[in-house]
């Protein structure tokens, strides 16, 4: 395999984990300090992606259509956490998975009511449009390169305002101890809507910017839903750090195994088997991955021991 064609592919994978991110960072939030298993998550994904498609349509502009994705996927978060999710707190997690895969169905099919069943096409702006030259001979995509540069400005962003700002002091407290900060005068129910909507916002803006390279579709965020919750898992729960790191690893996990277990099997065995076999453990390997980490440490990479 050729030195150019393998930092292709870790720059493939880079691009999937920081996409991966920005899901499972809201996920990850939402979870933490709410104790909410929303598998709605990937519903606001695809909002994003629409109301995207949406708005670059009627405007001509990507970055007006990236901030209708934020505004709508937000706003759609801080809707449903006031009319749905605030009465689940209290619920035990199998109330919380039923309403929230109602959920699911709902946007679904309001989706392809409002849209049609037709997949969207979010074009890229033209200044990233094209291949750049990188060091070595590599020619890679400005908008992936792009993408990669988005995801890791907002991942800094969002340690900063975790990390250094009075609502990041709360979030974090929040997730230890949701009935002391109510007590000691924070809004709970303020902060809960805010997280909520945060985290719909990061999921709206990595369905927007993802809906550039691939089609924009009804469903197309239940197969990052269960992508993102493998990230939590293996970065640990409430941990921002953790969906960080696990994003990036199983973005890299799985685009390498895509390319090295096939060329590896090739060693020993004929060609076409070689292929499908390991083709075959590739889609496998991120769980694969999820289950070493979960032997070695239960509660994810930088998971709280209980």
């Amino acid at each position: 395999m050729s030195s150019v064609l393998l930092a292709e592919q870790v720059l493939n994978g880079l691009q999937l984990g920081v996409m991966l991110f920005l899901t499972a960072a809201g996920l990850t939030l939402i979870f933490g300090v709410m104790g909410l298993i929303n598998l709605a998550h990937g519903s606001l994904y695809m909002i994003g992606a629409f109301a995207a498609a949406a708005v670059a349509g009627a405007t001509g502009s990507f970055l007006l259509a990236l901030a209708g994705a934020l505004a709508a996927a937000a706003l759609a978060g801080a809707i449903i956490e006031m009319a749905v999710i605030r009465r689940l707190y209290n619920a035990d997690h199998l109330d919380q998975v039923l309403a929230t895969f109602a959920l699911i169905l709902i946007f679904s099919e309001g989706t392809r009511w409002v849209f049609g069943s037709f997949p969207l096409f979010l074009d890229t702006p033209d200044a990233l449009s094209g291949p750049m030259s990188l060091p070595g001979g590599i020619e890679y995509p400005k908008y992936r390169l792009a993408l990669i540069g988005v995801g890791l400005a907002v991942a800094v962003g969002l340690w900063l305002l975790i990390e250094k700002t009075r609502l990041g002091i709360q979030i974090r407290a929040g997730e230890n101890d949701r009935e002391m900060i109510a007590a000691l005068g924070v809004d709970i129910r303020k902060l809960y809507t805010l997280v909520f909507a945060l985290g719909a916002a990061l999921a709206g803006l990595a369905g927007a910017l993802v809906g550039a390279i691939q089609s924009v579709q009804v469903g197309m965020g239940e197969p990052v839903l269960i992508l993102a919750f493998v990230v939590i898992v293996i970065g640990g729960i409430g941990s921002i750090k953790g969906a960080f790191v696990g994003a990036l690893l199983v973005g890299l996990t799985d685009t390498l195994g895509g390319i090295f277990l096939p060329e590896l099997f090739k060693l020993f065995m004929e060609p076409s088997s070689a292929t499908s076999l390991g083709s075959s453990l590739a889609s496998m390997a991120i769980y694969i991955l999820m289950s070493l980490v979960l032997i070695w440490r239960p509660t994810g990479l930088f998971g709280a021991r209980p």
